[in-house]
């Protein structure tokens, strides 16, 4: 009975890390960051400091939720920078011209939902490549941008808008969205028979074809996901600071890209969990900030990033080839 208590153990746990061995290192790297960083500059762990990495980068990894969706399904989303400032930019306009939170909020990302289910649409029946699509939509939302508003900043908006500067019971609102809506898409992909749809369908097409699951309304319904999720991050983008810029932020959706590969999606689809990519958004900040104690440029976070893109896309085609 002793000896077999043991082996439990030790296949349950290996059970667990098999399904979040990913997310384990992602969250493993982010302690020893803390801890090398804090050693060495204690100002590290000052609340103010803590706060900012989490706090002022949730806004990318509830994005990252939505991207994650989209490359398990075997797509991908190059536009997704673009759709957030446009988000950003249409909530500050409303909020400023006096209409009611609910429209403010709410009809922004009504409109994400939209773009991109148009865009599953065209990738889904049309049948072009994602990265195509994508990358009109792209220059389409970046230049309809320019244009409509010249890249003027916006200001003057109400209190009551910025939903990201509240603080429910002492914590950043932007805190509560991240954890919440990272625990309802980790439930919802695992549990419902849509999520495990986009994962069969980003598995193997014609299996799950032959199972009597139909991938073109799976790629509208991950897209329209992945909109709702950008719509929620514009909105917390655009409630962050006073003043809205009317730009696409620079290297925004590489960044979201990167947070759901190193979190431990697949770039082929059909593996990984949304948790893996809110933890490597959390990384990335942490990292940046990190160089920045440590008096390190902080241009050297785009070497250490790809640095760990190809590091972990390296493991993902070796772990596939033994699987094989």
């Amino acid at each position: 009975m002793s000896s077999a208590s043991p082996t439990i153990g030790r296949s349950a746990f290996r059970r667990f890390t098999s399904g979040y061995g990913q997310e384990i290192i992602v969250a493993l790297a982010i302690v020893v960051i803390f801890v090398v960083v804090s050693a060495i500059n204690p100002r590290f762990l000052t609340n103010t400091n803590v706060n900012s990495i989490i706090a002022g980068n949730a806004y990318i990894a509830v994005a990252a939720i939505g991207m994650s969706v989209i490359i398990i399904c075997g797509h991908i989303d190059v536009s997704v920078g673009a759709l957030i400032g446009v988000v950003a930019t249409i909530a500050g306009t409303l909020a400023v011209k006096g209409y009611p939170l609910p429209i403010a909020w709410g009809l922004p990302i009504l409109v994400a939902m939209v773009i991109n289910a148009l865009v599953g649409a065209l990738v889904a029946y049309a049948r072009i490549p994602s990265i195509v699509v994508t990358l009109g939509m792209l220059s389409i939302l970046k230049g309809g941008l320019i244009i409509s508003t010249g890249g003027t900043w916006i200001s003057g908006m109400p209190p009551e808008f910025m939903i990201a500067q509240m603080r429910p019971f002492g914590i950043p609102s932007t805190v509560w969205f991240m954890v919440i809506l990272t625990a309802i898409a980790a439930f919802l992909m695992r549990a419902t028979d849509a999520g495990r749809s986009i994962y069969a369908v980003g598995g193997n097409v014609e299996a799950a074809r032959a199972a009597g699951i139909d991938p073109a309304r799976v790629t509208v319904g991950a897209f329209a996901v992945h909109g709702l999720f950008a719509g929620i991050a514009g909105i917390l983008f655009a409630t962050q600071l006073q003043v809205i810029q009317s730009t696409v932020p620079p290297n925004l959706e590489l960044t979201i890209i990167t947070a759901s590969v190193i979190g431990g999606v697949s770039i082929l689809g059909g593996t990984g969990t949304v948790i893996g990519s809110t933890l490597a958004a959390i990384l990335f900040a942490t990292i940046g900030s990190g160089l920045i104690f440590l008096n390190v440029s902080a241009y050297w976070l785009r070497a250490v990033l790809a640095l760990l893109i190809l590091a972990t896309v390296m493991a993902d085609m070796i772990r596939r080839r033994r699987a094989t």
